[in-house]
């Protein structure tokens, strides 16, 4: 799945027992071997960047709250990477405290805000009294409980941190929406792409040469013309000036199908700055739909045709 040194350490946003860690876990190479944990995106990204880990696994959109700002700024900016690979995993969260600790003694919760944006309803519903405490993750509101003096006394947290960590699980599935994922990306340093499968994702960040009228539809049709389907789109601002942005994308297949490849061309010239990061196999393994004028034998077929016109 990546081409670095085996002897390098994956590493991952952490601390340990976040849903990103349980992310890396499905990579074989990382479950078999060392994982670091890193404090942020970007220093996961830059332990990549200077070769003392083979690659990142990082949260980049979920399915309530959308993209992870964090992810997407620090993969678009700074030495050029490649997404490896993505995963998929399901968030269910469950309720923690030390040992002694009841529901009805629960007045502060620790967690991270995405967390706790997704259970407010079961709070709600069950502790309509509780404040939450904002937590940089859910897995460090679990270990903080640990310590000697907590500023809260329950944490909310997934299921894989509860075990490590042996605290009591007060109520599971508290989550509001079953059925919510989280997309994790595996991102190592540039080298061999890996092989179409025809289940595929391409990411590009492409920065808005300029603001004017049309200027995000040229980028636009350079995908709607071939038929390249864009499965995310989000601007994120450069932070040069206002109303300066790059916009990541995520597009449903492969940098060597034709029509993709056609579409990159495009973009390129509109925006020459545009970035390249990685075609790599989708974690849900669904094909996408191409007309027949978009395939690759009608991409051949009429490149030969022009080609026959000028002699």
């Amino acid at each position: 799945m990546t081409t670095a040194p085996s002897s390098l350490p994956f590493t991952f946003l952490g601390p340990e027992g976040t849903f990103t860690e349980s992310a890396l876990l499905q990579v074989p190479e990382a479950a078999a071997g060392n994982r670091v944990p890193a404090g942020t995106a970007a220093e996961a990204l830059a332990m990549v960047r200077a070769g003392t880990a083979c690659a990142a696994m990082l949260p980049i959109e979920n399915s309530i709250e959308g993209g992870v700002p964090a992810t997407l700024d620090a993969i678009s900016t700074g030495m050029e990477l490649r997404i490896l690979n993505e995963v998929v995993v399901p968030v269910s969260f469950v309720l923690v405290a030390p040992a002694g600790v009841a529901l009805a003694d629960i007045t502060r919760v620790g967690t991270h805000p995405h967390a706790w944006a997704q259970t407010r309803d079961w709070f709600r519903d069950h502790l309509p009294n509780a404040v939450h405490v904002s937590v940089n993750s859910t897995a460090a509101a679990a270990y903080e409980l640990l310590g000697e003096r907590p500023g809260f006394q329950a944490a909310v947290c997934a299921s894989l941190v509860a075990e490590r960590t042996g605290l009591n699980v007060l109520a599971t599935g508290i989550e509001d929406n079953i059925g919510a994922v989280t997309r994790f990306i595996l991102v190592g340093p540039p080298g061999v792409l890996p092989a179409p499968t025809g289940a595929d994702k391409t990411t590009v960040a492409i920065p808005l040469p300029e603001d004017h009228p049309g200027a995000l539809m040229a980028i636009l049709e350079q995908f709607a013309s071939r038929g390249v389907n864009l499965s995310r789109i989000e601007s994120r601002p450069t932070g040069q000036f206002l109303g300066h942005y790059i916009f990541s994308v995520d597009v449903d297949g492969h940098v060597r199908d034709a029509r993709v490849a056609d579409a990159l061309r495009g973009l390129h010239r509109v925006s020459p700055e545009m970035r390249f990061l990685g075609s790599y196999p989708r974690a849900d393994k669904q094909p996408p739909l191409i007309r027949p004028y978009n395939s690759d034998a009608s991409f051949r077929d009429a490149t030969l045709w022009v080609e026959s016109l000028l002699g």
